[in-house]
Order: structure tokens, then sequence, then C-alpha cells
């Protein structure tokens, strides 16, 4: 205790009794040691102990009147502190309902320190009131027990000391875990006066004059290596380890955040595969940007369990040896596969003595931390290995996680697996988790998944002395795996942790612990926590085991699932506790997003059922075993090659080249305006042509509708850039599966986004890439799609169904007999295009005459395009509601009343617009579309974004009963002929959900129609449509749609240009200024005799290589020239002055200025647009502003004006002379490590092309001329700009990153100077200066994102060439 001076002492003389004197010199000794935590249960025996620890100075108390509850409690502070608890209880059954908390620490190694009243020993055996033997009370459950002597002063008092430190001791050696001490107390037990003898002090005036504990233990460290040979040597493991081909990881529970990255730091050493439990904080690990290298280089496999589902994966899956680093693993299926792997290597690494071994094969058992396991094998070298299996097992993972992924978030309803796969987006670095047991632990094992952080950069986070956040804590009770005290110790491990903690826990679990909720009130050093339960009514976990299968209904309910009514929210309320219940995806979304914020506890309650959990289960287990096979079949079939760097892959891609083509058709596209009295009628588009090193050559196309928001123009653009990037690029091996690879592979490879390259571009792309793979492997497009089902005879006799397509003009009559004559042609279901006409009551009457031309056999469509108010389609549907309509497609224009014209009309309906506009997130969007009035969903692979796209949308119609039909834009034959196998597809994969779900679903007819306006074709071979007799309908022959592509061969006679990559040209300028000779490095894309010529400025560290893919992209409407600019890439500077002249050159805005106005003068006698990105865009910006008689124009990328502020100024330049020092210090490489972990390039860093990007800016050659740069073009020497952008006539296009703050800011100040007196005085004076910020992206958006500016560029040089024309 400290004394009212404040120094360190301790007295023991003012004690009222000798139990006090105890129980204080048992508190004291406690608080020495570090132990400052007491779970106090009230009772008469203990209120020595009691009152000793609540009045300690030091120590914090918390009581319970359930001993129970309060012994999980100390549980769960001990795991989260890594510290003993202490419990004090009264005598009697109290001690007994410690028993089952002792149990869990005792197996799950908690220390902990059980203080036991106890009646002295005359009234045991005796019949007195609360007496029971407590000695060994808890058998070999504990490490320690020790029944102390009732307090007298006969005794030295120094033994009570010894007896804590020897039990605390016992407690904190290893195997952690439990120690008892029994402690009697005869009367008086409150603060009676009875005097006692001081005589029992002696020997603790030096204790008492101190802070230290009595007896002080000394543990030496014991070595990895064993030297007597009763262990095997760490030198043999390391050897085991180096031999092996087929090595496993296998995490399992991890308690520390040092431990968690000890083993991720193994993980990348190892370089083998991963398979972390949920309890080691990696399952549900945060990846930083920062750090990409990580997840590139471990292998998690995240989905091993249900991976494992499939026989297919069983049977080829072994592992030559197994490290496991920690004790229990979570998945019975894992532990089955390593049973199945035995006679294996099995190394388990755990600091505990025991045997954990409950198969029986552990051949190599090393005692000691995972720090010094890590430690010991990073002294190691192991080969870098990436063989095909491993990266067969990287694809399976993956494959697997997307179909998990796309069931839970394709159902509509709230689910258990989505609760556990959602459970990491409401952890932060500042949290934790405890996971219950039963069902709660294995879903989170199961369905838990990473995801990326968006936190700084290491740098920046050490900076503030903080470490970049990886794994999560994660931590349940899995010693003896029981639900009983799970709530109590979730709060205790809140207290212990220190963080907030998420409590994840099944209903029955939170029944068995409802006085958990006492304990939750009392806020004692906590952070507020968000506890989670899932109710189902019951023990849902005996629904999915074999004895459900087998029992009856009524005593499955009745003794195993305990089926109940209780109310969690009264039981809340009646412990003042914050209770919320939701039963949508959304309400759970927002209500963890609400109490994260919060300062106040929550329970959430998630609606569940036990039927309904135990079927979504079946379906996730069914569907993740059929993406494993899936994924295998289609590995096992193709050729791959393996690279170090790159994985897996199939081959490169040598080039690219694509051609315009305009085909003649019979009548104009239903969605066009044309004038129907014209004669002649045209489709223009593109033909892609992938050629791969192998010599293998695959077509797609491209062919944009006007109104789908893209033109030919848009598309060339985008072309013309993929034409430069896609050359040399590795084609994934996991391409052909369609489960999020496309996008993957786009984004990581080409580096261009999703939301960036258009739908059109896409889908041609991934024609043209799938027909290459399926010609460099022997196969077809539809055999890489489905390699499962690969039959010639098969698809000789398989046909996909044709719904024939009328444009509806003309008289009903007229219509009706176009109706009647293609049912004698065969076909058996057509489509109608309505809202043509002034009044829906002459569609429904159009309509009505077909459908009594036909006859009620043939499958009658419409579609209205959105063209229908609500109360016009609401007409039409009354009118028609007799003619047996199989849907309306988009009925209405406002796509909220097409649910509610389905309810009102009683009419199916069909989406195909509304999924046309997704941009992101199809599933989210489509998920308020389940209605079953919508039955439909027509899906054009080119304007939904290709066929990985136009998958996931038709897995989520067949998963909700809906039709998925696939429809053609008009495309040529080429288009028509991957659109029918890629219906095909889907019809097989519509036939495994009638398998799955027990159906019967009719074939259907597909949108593919529009072949009959083909009057000319892009190949000379035909479709191959025709009535098939023996299926009785019109139909697509899969047969003659596999040899068309195979076969194909361009038609040269409607080919009216061919495009190929455009070549660069580079040379050196060299042009004088100020005594000093400049050599200008330039690079020029485009034709020579162009008058329209733009010049490119890169940043600071750039070069004219940075512009060269979007120069390439618009180089057909320009003169592209990029430069380096003075001091950086191959341009020199030199001194021509008089002989023996030492003037050293420096740079300045208006130097560099002057030296491009030269250099331009050179190049083109016209003006020029210039393009500049930050420090080149300061210089565009001036010289605009400056120089204008030579400038027609400028785009300013993530610029400035420069500062205003004169301080500010001088702040900044006296920083980048400080940086430009640094620079020729420590040369360029440090400098660049310095110079991106800045927040201004914090999104340039999670680019999948970072390292090539800061390894493109070694090139510099002059280093010196470099700093010079940085410090003589700072913003802090330029003079500002803003008085000048008030008289600027230029105009201006200024582009801005939409995660850059900054210059988002800048940017709208810059519009405001320049637009602030121009409204209104003349035709440009609006247009003179605009904004384009570029989504997702930050300070480099040319780099991160250049679709969108390629664009924005052609339209701002084809406006500025209007304007020049008008003028």
């Amino acid at each position: 205790m400290l004394d009212d001076a404040g120094e360190t002492s301790y007295s023991l003389q003012d004690q009222s009794n000798i139990n006090a004197v105890w129980a204080s010199l048992i508190v004291e000794e406690c608080s020495r040691l570090g132990i400052m935590y007491f779970c106090v249960a009230p009772g008469s025996r203990s209120s020595p102990l009691a009152i000793a620890a609540s009045t300690h100075p030091l120590t914090t108390c918390i009581s319970c009147f359930d001993e129970r509850s309060l012994a999980f409690h100390a549980v769960g502070y001990s795991k989260g502190s890594h510290k003993p608890a202490v419990i004090i209880t009264s005598s009697g059954t109290a001690v007994s309902n410690l028993l089952p908390a002792v149990v869990e620490a005792s197996q799950d190694f908690v220390p902990l320190l059980l203080l036991t009243a106890d009646r002295p020993p005359e009234l045991l055996d005796a019949g007195a009131n609360q007496a029971i033997n407590q000695v060994n009370h808890f058998g070999s459950f504990v490490r320690f027990t020790f029944s102390l002597p009732a307090p007298t002063d006969n005794i030295p008092a120094r033994m009570v000391l010894t007896t804590i430190d020897s039990a605390v001791h016992w407690a904190t050696s290893l195997p952690y875990g439990p120690v008892h001490i029994n402690c009697p107390f005869r009367e008086p037990l409150d603060d009676s006066s009875d005097n006692w003898m001081l005589s029992c002090l002696k020997g603790l005036d030096i204790w008492m004059s101190g802070a230290e504990p009595f007896t002080k233990y000394i543990q030496l460290q014991n070595s990895l290596a064993c030297k007597d040979g009763a262990c095997v040597p760490m030198a043999e493991v390391l050897e085991i380890i180096k031999g092996t081909d087929r090595g496993l990881l296998l995490l399992g529970a991890i308690h520390t955040e040092d431990e968690i990255w000890a083993a991720l730091i193994l993980a990348k050493h190892l370089n083998w595969p991963v398979v972390a439990d949920i309890l080691s904080g990696l399952r549900l690990r945060k990846l930083l940007p920062s750090l990409p290298e990580i997840e590139e280089n471990v292998l998690f496999v995240d989905h091993l369990d249900h991976a494992l589902l499939s026989e297919w994966v069983r049977g080829w899956i072994r592992f030559d040896v197994i490290v496991q680093i920690g004790s229990r693993i979570t998945s019975k299926r894992v532990s089955q596969m390593m049973e199945e792997c035995f006679p294996c290597t099995y190394i388990l690494v755990d600091n505990h003595p025991c045997r954990h071994d409950p198969s029986h094969f552990v051949t190599h058992r090393v005692q000691c931390s995972i720090r010094q396991f890590a430690d010991s094998l990073m002294k190691a070298q192991f080969s870098h290995r990436n063989s095909k299996w491993c990266c067969f097992l990287r694809v399976l993972n993956t494959m697997v996680a997307w179909d998990i992924s796309f069931q839970i978030n394709a159902e509509n309803s709230l689910t258990e697996p989505h609760v556990a796969h959602v459970i990491t987006e409401a952890l932060s670095a500042e949290s934790a988790l405890f996971v219950g047991n039963s069902m709660v632990i294995r879903d989170a094992d199961m369905y838990g998944h990473n995801c990326k952080t968006h936190a700084h950069s290491i740098a920046h986070m050490m900076l503030d002395s903080k470490l970049p956040y990886l794994g999560i804590r994660v931590a349940g009770n899995r010693g003896a795996s029981g639900i009983d005290g799970l709530l109590s110790t979730a709060i205790g491990f809140a207290v212990g942790c220190n963080k907030q903690v998420l409590c994840l826990v099944g209903d029955v679990s939170m029944l068995h612990d409802t006085n958990g909720l006492a304990i939750l009130t009392q806020r004692v050093s906590r952070k507020p926590m968000r506890i989670l339960v899932i109710n189902n009514h019951g023990g849902a976990i005996f629904s999915l085991l074999p004895i459900a299968d087998k029992t009856d209904p009524r005593i499955l309910d009745q003794y195993f699932y305990t089926s109940h009514r209780i109310s969690i929210h009264k039981l809340c309320a009646a412990h003042s506790v914050r209770h919320l219940r939701v039963k949508t995806k959304v309400q759970l979304q927002e209500a963890l997003l609400k109490f994260e914020h919060e300062k106040t506890d929550c329970v959430i309650e998630v609606e569940s059922g036990i039927g309904a959990n135990s079927t979504f289960h079946s379906t996730l287990r069914k569907s993740a075993q059929q993406a494993a096979d899936h994924a295998l079949s289609i590995l096992s079939r193709l050729s791959v090659r393996v690279s170090i760097s790159d994985g897996l892959f199939l081959c490169k891609i040598h080039k690219m080249d694509f051609s315009l083509y305009r085909i003649q058709l019979c009548a104009p596209p239903t969605s066009s305006s044309v004038d129907h009295h014209q004669n002649e009628f045209h489709r223009e588009g593109y033909i892609l042509s992938v050629s791969l090193e192998d010599g293998s050559v695959g077509y797609g196309e491209v062919a944009p509708l006007e109104i789908h928001k893209e033109n030919l123009a848009d598309v060339e653009e985008q072309l013309l850039f993929l034409l430069h990037v896609i050359k040399g690029i590795k084609i994934n091996v996991s391409l052909p599966i369609l489960k999020g690879s496309f996008t993957s592979w786009i984004w990581s490879n080409l580096g261009i986004m999703e939301c960036s390259i258009f739908p059109s571009v896409r889908c041609g792309l991934e024609m043209a890439v799938l027909n290459a793979i399926a010609v460099s492997q022997g196969s077809s497009f539809i055999s890489m799609l489905q390699p499962w089902m690969i039959n010639e005879e098969i698809y000789e006799k398989s046909s996909v169904k044709i719904c024939a397509l009328i444009d509806s003009n003309g008289t009903p009559t007229e219509v009706a007999y176009i109706a009647s004559s293609l049912v004698e042609e065969g076909f058996t279901a057509i489509k109608l295009k309505v809202a043509r006409r002034a009044d829906p009551i002459q569609d429904a009457t159009v309509i009505c005459k077909v459908r009594k031309e036909v006859g009620p056999c043939i499958e009658l469509r419409a579609d209205a395009n959105r063209k229908w108010t609500y109360e016009e389609a609401i007409q039409f549907g009354f009118l028609v509601k007799d003619c047996d309509l199989q849907y309306i497609e988009e009925p209405v224009e406002n796509v909220d009343d097409i649910v509610k014209f389905c309810e009102e009309t009683g009419l199916p309906a069909a989406l195909d617009e509304t999924i046309d506009n997704f941009q992101e997130s199809h599933l989210k969007m489509l998920a308020k579309y389940t209605h079953p009035g919508i039955v439909a969903v027509v899906i054009k692979p080119s304007v939904v974004g290709g066929f990985e796209k136009a998958a996931l949308i038709a897995r989520w119609a067949q998963k909700h009963g809906k039709m998925a039909v696939v429809s053609a834009a008009f495309e040529s034959g080429l288009g028509l002929s991957t659109y029918i196998l890629f219906s095909y597809y889907l019809e097989q994969l519509n036939a495994v959900y009638t398998v799955m779900n027990r159906e019967t679903r009719p074939s259907i007819a597909h949108g593919l129609g529009t072949y009959r306006w083909l009057k000319q074709d892009v190949t000379a071979i035909p479709l191959g449509i025709h009535y098939d007799p023996c299926k009785g309908f019109v139909g697509a022959s899969v047969a003659a749609s596999i040899q068309l592509l195979q076969n194909f061969q361009v038609n040269n006679n409607v080919i009216h240009k061919t495009f190929n990559e455009e070549q660069v040209h580079r040379y050196h300028l060299t042009v004088n200024s100020k005594n000093f000779s400049y050599s200008i490095k330039v690079h020029e894309v485009g034709q020579e005799s162009n008058d329209n010529v733009v010049i490119f400025l890169h940043g600071f560290l750039g070069t004219g290589e940075d512009w060269v893919p979007i120069m390439k992209a618009i180089s057909r409407s320009a003169k592209c020239i990029s430069i380096d600019l003075p001091g950086h890439g191959g341009s020199k500077i030199q001194n021509h002055g008089s002989e023996g002249a030492q003037e050293e050159a420096t740079l300045s805005i208006e130097i560099v200025a002057d030296v491009l106005y030269k250099l331009i003068q050179g190049i083109t006698p016209f003006k020029v647009t210039l393009v500049g990105y930050s420090m080149g865009a300061r210089i565009a910006l001036h010289m605009a502003l400056r120089l204008s008689h030579k400038i027609d124009g400028a785009v300013i990328i993530s610029g400035s004006p420069g500062l205003k502020d004169t301080m500010a100024r001088k702040i900044r330049q006296a920083k980048d002379d400080s940086r430009a020092d640094f620079l020729v210090a420590y040369g360029l490489e440090l400098f660049l490590d310095s110079w991106y972990a800045g927040e201004l390039w914090k999104s340039l860093r999670s680019h999948p092309h970072f390292k090539e990007i800061v390894a493109g800016r070694l090139v510099h050659e002059d280093v010196q001329s470099l700093a010079k740069a940085l410090s003589g073009l700072s913003t802090g020497s330029q003079l500002p700009l803003w008085e000048d952008l008030k008289r600027c006539d230029l105009p201006l296009l200024l582009i801005v990153g939409e995660k850059d703050a900054k210059f988002k800011s800048i940017a709208q100040k810059m519009f405001h100077e320049v637009v602030q007196d121009r409204k209104g005085e003349d035709r440009r004076g609006n247009n003179i200066c605009e904004i384009l910020e570029v989504p997702n992206c930050g300070h480099a958006v040319h780099l991160e994102n250049p679709l969108p500016i390629i664009s924005a560029m052609r339209k701002f040089l084809t406006r500025g060439r209007s304007s020049r024309a008008q003028q």
C-alpha cells in the first residue's frame, strides 16, 4: 500500500483480527505479483477476503450472485489479459459451482487463482451448515491445490505469502492453468476486534517496506534443441521441412498479437499453403493495401473444409508434412483429411507439454512458443516453391470461396452463414471477437472471410507508434467446448483485452448463461460490447448431424433441439440491457455499424429457424462441392505452365488486333430510331483477335448499341488502349471458371478497374480470350466452361431453343400473320415489341390478335423497354390478362414500380434494362427483385459486361427459380455462336439446380432471334439454326456453333478498317536556353501529318513513358508527344556558356516553360493542347495562362495554381529542399521508399502495378538534376497563378481523383476563379472550364484509372476542334 507521502510501505499492525491479517496478506501479495482483478461472490465465510480485495487501492473488483457465471467471467479476463484473475467464493456448493469454469481453464491452459473460503476443520464432517469437503475439490483439473490452516498467530504469516507465490508460479508456468487455495476462517468474519500477536509478522520487515513479492521465481529459457536425446533436435525438424514438396501449415488457436504476427511471418517464409482456424486470428485477417505481398506470398486455403466435401478433392489432396501451430482445430473435415494423409510427418508446435493428438499421428512434438519456433525457422533458407499443385490449391480455394460468397449474398433472407460471413466487416483494429460454441463457431470457421482495410502506410503507422494490424484477435472456450458460461467469459475477455468485443453466441448458450447479463451491467474498466445472439429457438446443430435423418421429429424437438419460446428481449429488459432484434441483412448491417460507435452495450438478436438453417447449410454444402468438382475438372484438363513470379498460367498473349466491320441488315434493329422507310440498314462493330504465343488465335466481337451509352468512338479508344497493355500478359488458369476470375485478371494484370471498361469491350475481350484458350487447349468454348460434360455425341444432338422476335409494326392482323408464319417455321416462343404505339390499348389489341392466331401452346412474351408509365402499363396489363403471356419485359418506366405492377395485374414480368444499368454489386441490386411475380431475367452479355457477369446474374435467377434468358443485341454470327454455347452452358447449370432442389424446370427459349436480321455476316460459315423435328422447335445447333468458332474466318468484304498497335518513336531534341543546352527525350505516337498536337507533361519522378498507353488510345485523333522533363528520365542539361564557366543549371517553372515553348515551336507551327499531371500540370497551367498564344487548351490532372500564402510557400520550399538533399545524400532507391510512403499515394499503393510503377522511377540518369527539379519546381518556388485564372480565355479540363480530397478542393476553387464572372458572357463562357472527378482513384489518376481520362480527353479535343472551326 502507499502511505500519505507516496512512499512504498505496507502496514498490518492496524488490522482488527488475524483473519483480516491473512486476507490482507493474500490480496497484497497478489497485487505484487501483478494480479489485480478480483471476482468476488457474495458470502459470509469469505468476508475477510472480500473486504481485503475491495479496500485495496490497486485492485479492481467485480461481483455476481452466480458463482458459475463469475468463474467464467474470470476465465474470460485471463484469456484477454494473459494474467490470472482471482475468484473469491464462500464455502459449500458455491465452490462446486466453479467446477465448469475450472475445467475449461484447465483444458485450455488459462491461469486462475481460486480462493475458496471454508469452515475450520472442527466444523467439517460434523453436520455444520454449508460445510463440505473442499480439499482437492477440483481434482486433476487444477495445477496446484493447498488448504491453508485457519488463520492463527501461531504460524508465521510469511507462510501465507509463500503459498500465494507458489500457487501463482504454478498457474503461470507451463502448462498454465487454475490453482486452488482453500481458506478456512473462524469467526469473527467481520472487522470485529480480536487481539493477535505481532510476532507472527516476524521476518516481514523488508517485505512490508518494499513492493516486491516475497518469493521471486526465476525460470531460465529452455533451448529448442534437446541435448540429452530425450526429444528430437530441431535440426531434424528443419531438414524434414526443407525436404518436402507438399507441406501444410495449420494454424490453431493463437492468443496474442505478437503470436499472430509470428505465425504470419512464418507462413510467408515457408511459402506453404496455410489453413487458419477461426481462433488463429488470421482467418478473419484484414490485409493492408500497403502489404499486398503478404497475400501474394502466403497461400491461405480458407475454404478447405468445404472443398473437402468433394470426393474428387479428398482423393487428390495429399500432404507429406503437416506443421500445426497451436492445439485443436475446429473443422472436423480438415481433421479427417489429416488422418487420410497419414502416414506422413506431423509436427505439432505448442508451448504446453500435454498430448493433443486425438488421432494419434503426431510424429514430432515441439514444445515452444510460436515466436520461438518461427525464429528458429527464419534462420533457415527454404527454396521458393510455387508448384503446380499449390497453384491448383489456390484456384480451388478461390472458386469455392466465390461460390460460398455467391450463395450467401444471393440468398435474400438473413441466414446464420451470412452472419458469420459479414462479422469481419464489423471488426476494426480496436476490436476483438469472442465466438461461442456449437453452431456459431463452426459457421464462423466455415464462412468467415478476410477483407482488405484501408489503413495508412506502414511508415506512417510506425511514425504514429502503431503497428499495421493484420490479425483480428479471436477467442472462444474450446478447452471443454461447452455452451455454459459463454456470455460471462466474453464479458471477462472484453475487460482483459481492453478492446471493443463483438460476442457471437447461440440462443441456447445465451439462455444457459443469462446471469452473465448481471455482470454486463457492471461497466468496470471495459469498452462497450456488441453481443450477437443467433436465435433459432433451439439447438440447431443437431439438425445438421446424422441423427436428424434417423430420429423421430418429436423426439428431436424435445430432447435434442430443446425448442423454446423464451423472449431474449424481455431477459435483456429485466437486466436493463439494450436490445435490438434484426430480421434482414440490412437491419443487421445497420445495427452493427450503429453500435460500433455508441458508448453502450447492446444485445443484437438475429432471428433464425432450425429448418431454414438446415436447408441453407445443405445448399451451401452441395454448391461448394460442385464448385470444387468444377474447378478441379477444368484444372485437370488444362495444359498449364508454372511461373515463380506469376504462378499458374496457360499461355502469354502475343498480341491483339481488331477490325471495324459493317454488315447489312434486313431491317433496322428493334432498338433503333432509324426511319423504317430506308432501303438499307447496317450494323457496325469490331472483331477482336487475340493471338497467343503458341500461335492460337481467338476471336471476339465488340458491338455497342448507342442506346446502351456506348458508341464506336468510345469503344475504339478502349480497344486501342488494350492493344498496348495486353501484350505479353499471362492468361490465368482460372479464367474459364467464370467466378470472379476475369474481374480479378483484368484488374491485377491489365490494371483496368471493373467500373471503367465498357461492357461491350469486356464482353468482346472475354469472348476472344476464352476462344483463344479453347483453341490453345484443342477444345471448344463450351468444353472450357463445362469440362465435366465433354461428349461430342451429346453436342451433336443438342440445340438451344430460340425465341423469335417481332418488331410489331403494322396492323394487328399483319403482326398476327407474321407470328403465325413463325409458328409454321417451327418457333414455339415469340417475343413482340410493344409500347411503340400511341396507346397501350392498341398494343393490347395486337397481343390478343396474335394469341388468337397462334393458339394456346405458343410461349408469348412482350417487351415494353420501360416506355410505359405505371398507369399505361396497368391498362395494358388488364387488357391482356387472358392472353397467357409468359412475361412482360420492363413494363414500367420507373423500375421501382415493377413489383407493384406484378401484384396489381397478376401478370409475370421480366428484368432487362434494369440489370443493364447495374454498375457493381449485382447481387445486392438483384436482391430487390426476388418477388415471385418477376419470373425471368433477360441477359445481354454485351450490355451487362461479359460472360462472367452474365453467368453471375443467371445463377442468381436460377437460384431463385427464375428463367435466365440470354439475349442478343443484334451481333453478328460470331457473337451469336458464342451466345448459343453460353446459353447451352446455362441450361446445364439450370439442370444442376433442378436436381439440387428436386424441381422440374422446362427448357428456356433464348432471345437469339436477331439472327433473322442478318443480311450479311462477318463469316461465311452458317449459324446452324433450324427446326429440330425431334425436339419440336427451332433451335441453334450446339455442334454447328462449336464448328463456327473453331473454324472462324473473317469475311474481309465487310471489314472497313484494321487496327494494329501504334509504334512509339523515341528521339532527342536539343533546346538552348540561357547558357544551357537541354537534350530533351521525346516520345511520339500518331500520324506525322496530324496538325492536332497534344503535349503530355509528367509529374515529379515520372517520365514520358507514363503517358504511352493513353497516347496510343487517342493517337487516331491527335499526334501525341510526351517528353522527359529536364532532370528526369533520358533528358540532360549541359552548360554551353563560355569556356571555363562554372555556372550550375537551375530549374524553375519559368525556365522549363521557356524550354518547352521553344521545343513546341520546333515541333509544330500550330497551337498545341497541353496535358499535365501534378508538377507537369503546374507547368501546363503556367504556359496556358502566360504563353496562351501557343496553347489551344490544357488538361490539368491533379494540378494546382500554387500557394497564395507567402509563409506557406517558404515552408514548402524548405521541405522540398530538405527532400532534395536527402535524394542526393541517400540515393534514388531509398528516396522512393520514403516518397511513396506519403499519404498522397495511399490509393496508388493499392494498385496492382504499384511495384512496377515504382521500379520505373529508377530510370533517371541524373540524380543531381532530379534533385534540382524537386527543389526548383517546388510549389514553394512557384509564383501563384490564382489571379491569372480570372483572365483565362483557354478551355481548361480539371481532372481529379475521387479519393484525392486535397486536389478535389483545389479544383473546385480553380473552377470558381475561372467561371465566376463569365456566366452568360458568350457561348464558350460556361464551358471554358470543366471538372472531371474520376472514380475509385487518388492523386495519380492517369496511372490508377486511365480509361475515363482517355474518353474525357477525346471529347475535350473534339470540342476544341469544333470551336476552332466555328471561329
